[in-house]
């Protein structure tokens, strides 16, 4: 028998469905409160555990909003991937696969305004930072894909306009001016500054 096709042990799925029960609860309570209103313990106790036990899964608030944030963020990438894959002109494409990230980033703003801000100045040490980077990095190279499908756009710069992409996207959503913005809003503040970057 593989190592692959042996089956779960116990322990093992004790520590899935315990893991499942605090992104639930946090899910629930960062999205009812926000993220600054909720307290670790109230996590604790809408997933029945100790709060001992939820510090195993997760250090910080911060690093249970990563928790929760990195799998919405994503299933939000793979839809824009799919949603561009679609779409023939280059600002279109790229558009496209941002919509959905910016649509999840507004679901609860402070929620969203916080988890970008985890990214950039949370530990790089903890596992879900490292993983906020990750799709970070994936929707960076999904963008140069993007780019890379126009014949304007030369080899070597698709991937540093996917840089300058990916910076209007995350300044659009985390900036303090734009609290009160819709998804539409910042998709129209990114189309306005993306035209003019790729306008050649």
């Amino acid at each position: 028998m593989s190592v692959a096709s042996q089956p779960v042990g116990r322990r093992e799925r004790n520590k899935q469905a315990k893991l499942e029960r605090i992104m639930a609860a946090a899910s629930e309570l960062f999205a009812e409160h926000g993220v600054d209103e909720v307290t670790t313990q109230q996590i604790a106790d809408k997933a029945d555990i100790v709060t001992g036990t939820l510090f195993l899964y997760a250090k910080t608030k911060g690093e249970l909003l990563l928790l929760v944030q990195n799998a919405q963020y994503a299933a939000a990438l793979e839809r824009g991937r799919t949603a561009a894959q679609n779409t023939p002109d280059a600002l279109e494409a790229v558009l496209s696969m941002v919509r959905p990230i910016v649509e999840c980033n507004r679901v609860q703003v402070e929620n969203g305004r916080s988890y970008l801000r985890e990214m950039v100045f949370g530990d790089p040490e903890e596992p879900h930072h490292g993983e906020a980077l990750a799709i970070a990095g994936q929707t960076e190279e999904a963008i140069t894909a993007v780019l890379r499908r126009d014949n304007r756009v030369g080899e070597g710069d698709a991937a540093t306009l996917a840089r300058v992409v990916s910076s209007v996207m995350f300044l659009s959503m985390a900036a303090s001016l734009n609290v009160a913005w819709s998804a539409e809003e910042i998709l129209l503040d990114i189309r306005s500054q993306l035209s003019a970057v790729l306008a050649r």
